[in-house]
């Protein structure tokens, strides 16, 4: 993945759980902001089978802060159980920089 920019558009986060989620009822990346804020998005399955989910960004708003962000995947099934994916940092940049 090449620099991420706050405020970027046009821009696909993909990130995997690691397992198969044909059955997931919900679909989230999750992520905590360098304020140490968080929140998710909804997310869309890119591949089922290896649980790699995917969310585009298209609102200037949502990567909004400069710093080093934690995102993962997270699904819950509607058996109640849920699958957290290996959480990964990726450093959101000012433009200038």
């Amino acid at each position: 993945m090449g620099k991420i920019y706050k405020n970027q558009t046009e821009l696909r986060l993909k990130l995997t759980t690691n397992v198969d989620i044909s059955g997931a009822s919900v679909k989230r990346i999750k992520y905590k902001k360098p304020s140490g804020a968080v929140g998710y998005w909804d997310a869309n399955a890119a591949t089922t089978l290896t649980g790699v989910l995917y969310y585009d960004v298209a609102a200037s708003n949502v990567i909004n802060e400069a710093g080093t962000w934690r995102l993962w995947a997270y699904v819950t099934f509607s058996t109640g159980d849920s699958a957290p994916g290996e959480g990964v940092s990726v450093k959101v940049y000012e433009e200038s920089d």
